[in-house]
């Protein structure tokens, strides 16, 4: 029967687990990988978490409260941490670990919904040896632990309209890089409030409640450009910070022409959109041609 819960999410996985077999070979590597998933599980029992679930050389657990997330993320770092200072025959590897704290629902030992890709991306947006979790999450820390966070990023979210806020938790505050303590995220100055972008007799705009649209052959694109050099999922515009950034997911690459004559090619790489313009998917796209994107940002 499935329960409706808010619990604090907790993924941690291995830093680059496919080098490790490429360089260490299988059995080797499969032993790192083996020891780091017992690290992060013993962690998890200690501090009276939940571990729901391991995928490969990644571990999905819960928590009730947000400071045993935190206890045991702390606890999994020093371990693998320490573990690198034995002197043993031992591969160095290191693991990455989001969290974020929200509404769940648990059916048959798993949990889905909503906050658990949240969990997921703030995962993706660690660094080696990094703790990253949501600015929700550190609201419900106690002063101890939220003491030693700070904020150093925010991101969008795949089913969320605003931004998320980064923060790390120092869990070794001693060896933490300098940083100005106040980002000022919230008091950015923008100049555009929304891109209009046209292609053909369709026009979409990317703002504050529409943070993203997708551009590509595939049918379930927000704009739907086809051709033969054109990827399913060619580009996407996307307003982060305050900007309009034109990131290529594509084989052959994003040409961007500005009004004002500049030439931008982007391949598997981000650029940001100003002013007007117009986009060509795969290949160069003129004025007026028949594959021709237009943008303008708009105040």
């Amino acid at each position: 029967m499935a329960k409706d819960l808010e619990v604090a999410i907790l993924f941690a996985d291995v830093v680059g687990s496919t080098q490790l077999y490429d360089k260490f070979g299988d059995t080797k590597a499969s032993e790192t990988v083996a020891r780091c998933l017992e690290v992060m599980k013993d962690a998890t029992h200690k501090f009276n978490g939940t571990v729901i679930k391991t995928i490969g050389d990644e571990v999905m657990c819960t928590f009730a409260s947000v400071d045993n997330a935190m206890s045991a993320a702390a606890q999994m770092q020093a371990r693998i941490s320490a573990d690198q200072d034995t002197g043993e025959d031992r591969i160095p590897v290191s693991i990455r670990i989001g969290c974020h704290f929200g509404p769940v629902v648990e059916e048959q030992n798993d949990i889905f919904g909503a906050a658990v890709h949240t969990a997921n991306r703030m995962t993706s947006q660690a660094k080696a040896s990094q703790i990253v979790m949501s600015g929700t999450t550190v609201e419900q820390m106690g002063s101890e632990w939220a003491a030693q966070t700070r904020q150093i990023d925010i991101a969008t979210v795949r089913g969320r309209i605003g931004e998320v806020a980064l923060f790390e938790l120092l869990w070794q505050p001693d060896e933490a890089t300098a940083m100005v303590p106040t980002l000022g995220w919230e008091t950015r100055t923008q100049t555009a409030t929304r891109l209009i972008v046209s292609f053909r007799d369709k026009t979409v705009e990317v703002t504050d409640l529409k943070k993203y649209i997708n551009m590509g052959r595939a049918d379930d694109n927000d704009l739907v450009v086809k051709g033969n050099l054109i990827s399913r999922i060619h580009a996407r515009i996307e307003k982060r910070r305050g900007k309009f950034m034109l990131i290529d997911q594509s084989t052959n690459g994003t040409f961007l022409q500005t009004a004002t004559g500049e030439e931008t090619f982007v391949r598997r790489d981000s650029t940001e959109l100003v002013g007007e313009g117009i986009i060509g998917l795969g290949r160069v796209a003129k004025p007026g041609t028949p594959l021709a994107i237009h943008y303008i940002c708009e105040d």
